[in-house]
């Protein structure tokens, strides 16, 4: 994570608009956490998914997100993952959530969230799951971006932490937080500017690239030719879109 957050002063605009807790996956993340007292929420954004019960330390390098935070802990810290301004053992538990992707050295960073807390608590996506999404055949130039080339899954966070269950967060059909594949059902969101502009492997796409994904889509949606292809996933309860809540440490 760059020490400004410039990725986020760029694409995080409309977070408060697109990005919103989904109550589903946030109990998921709570139950992860435990009883843990207190937190640290690395890469922390808007803070959609901090605990309100209890002590919680956001650390967030980009001022854009950090002025979007509604109703969330005021104990907010300019830094980045790879150098917490924390002691040893300050937190019992140290939350990170679809962030590690965008971190300069994932590595260090999951060292840091290690040091400072006892347990461990990272929301992920698997690449060899995402780069399935049927959204990825009308933006393929995603897979080439930095953030998603490399995207640092279970393996990596195996080797850095002593993880101790991985936990699969299926989709819901109706999910209120825009993250890559929420609308995995709801496939005109992929063609409208303020949900792309709030996910970072559209909102980095070059002009050209995100324009003509879009009008493809649009084309697709108007003859029936998505239904066609994609139109049973419409039947399905909830999707398996490759994100995971890693649970690490004691």
């Amino acid at each position: 994570m760059n020490g400004d957050g410039a990725v986020y002063q760029q694409i995080g605009q409309t977070y408060a608009t697109t990005r919103r807790q989904d109550p589903r996956i946030a109990a998921q993340i709570k139950a992860a956490i435990g009883d843990a007292a207190s937190v640290v929420n690395v890469g922390a954004g808007t803070g959609n998914y901090e605990p309100v019960d209890r002590l919680v330390v956001a650390v967030e390098p980009s001022p854009t997100m950090v002025a979007q935070r509604q109703g969330r802990s005021t104990r907010v810290v300019r830094a980045a993952a790879e150098a917490l301004p924390m002691a040893d053992g300050a937190f019992d538990a140290a939350l990170a959530v679809l962030t590690i992707h965008h971190w300069a050295d994932v590595h260090r960073g999951l060292a840091e969230l290690r040091r400072v807390a006892g347990r461990q608590v990272v929301f992920f996506c698997e690449s060899f799951v995402t780069h399935q999404f049927w959204a990825i055949e009308y933006f393929p130039e995603a897979t080439s971006l930095t953030s998603e080339r490399d995207v640092p899954g279970e393996v990596v966070l195996r080797a850095a932490l002593d993880v101790r269950e991985i936990r699969p967060v299926m989709v819901p059909p109706d999910c209120v937080d825009g993250f890559g594949a929420a609308f995995w059902c709801r496939p005109a969101a992929y063609t409208d500017p303020t949900v792309q502009a709030g996910m970072s492997w559209l909102a980095l796409l070059p002009d050209e690239a995100r324009v003509r994904g879009s009008q493809r889509l649009a084309a697709d949606l108007a003859s029936g030719e998505w239904e066609r292809r994609h139109g049973h996933l419409r039947e399905l309860d909830e999707f398996d879109g490759g994100y995971r809540i890693a649970i690490a440490g004691d």
